[in-house]
């Protein structure tokens, strides 16, 4: 199984060979599980679950799988928290709710919302963050959100698509074939979806508040720009173990 998965190109084919075979219940499972894995289904997929900040992160067939880099968010977004009193975090384009529910995880004392557009990714995200306190809302961007939370909002976070439209035929196989599009495609150059993030955190933010966005290297001087367009003074955060990097703005006066 392991030469099988290795020859397919499978990098950690030893974990990947014992996760498949805690993962099956039959012999027959697990030959087609591994089948479908040397086919190019992402091993999340076959398994249900992405490991995520300690957590095992529920993800169906179909569902943008949340990468490791996207702990960085995760991180900062906690030192964001500070001391106050009952703060209010919120995940836009949350996916499978991975950002949301480690927060929750971590900080029980925060009211936690996740909002997403696709509705198989929000039934995965309610699995993943409402047993932990959080609420997830079906919805594009801030529309999903409810009106309440306008103005109350300490940490703005989004992992929204940056990819640019031209280059997702060049992504792997795993990703292109077998995530929604719209949890991928940033527009022309990636940056669509961020500009209307940054755009409309101003009404949403608490005074003294934070929005969190993952980049790219390559586009994060032009995130920070926008979001420095907006009233928001910006910082950019790397971490080079997770191969991340963030945009953070401030909402200041």
């Amino acid at each position: 199984m392991v030469a099988t998965l290795r020859a397919a190109g499978c990098v950690f084919a030893e974990e990947e060979a014992a996760l498949l075979v805690e993962a099956a219940t039959t012999p027959e499972q697990l030959d087609r599980l591994v089948r479908e894995r040397v086919g190019g289904v992402p091993l999340e997929h076959l398994l249900g679950w992405a490991a995520f900040h300690g957590l095992r992160i529920e993800v169906d067939r179909g569902v943008f799988v949340p990468r490791r880099r996207t702990e960085l968010l995760v991180a900062e977004t906690l030192t964001c928290l500070d001391d106050r009193a009952r703060p209010v975090v919120v995940d836009l384009c949350c996916g499978a709710g991975a950002i949301a529910a480690a927060i929750a995880a971590c900080a029980p004392d925060v009211e936690v919302h996740a909002a997403e557009l696709d509705p198989k990714a929000v039934t995965c995200a309610r699995r993943n963050v409402e047993p932990r306190g959080g609420t997830v809302h079906e919805g594009d961007l801030y529309a999903a959100l409810p009106t309440g939370l306008a103005g109350r909002v300490d940490v703005l976070v989004a992992n929204a698509p940056y990819v640019p439209t031209g280059s997702i035929a060049m992504m792997p196989p795993e990703a292109r074939l077998h995530e929604h599009p719209v949890a991928l495609d940033g527009g022309t150059d990636g940056l669509d979806v961020q500009r209307r993030v940054v755009a409309g955190a101003g009404a949403w933010l608490a005074p003294g508040g934070r929005l969190l966005i993952e980049s790219s290297r390559r586009q994060a001087g032009q995130l920070a720009e926008e979001m420095r367009a907006h009233g928001l003074e910006a910082r950019i955060v790397s971490d080079e173990e997770l191969n991340a990097t963030a945009v953070v703005g401030a909402l200041t006066g």
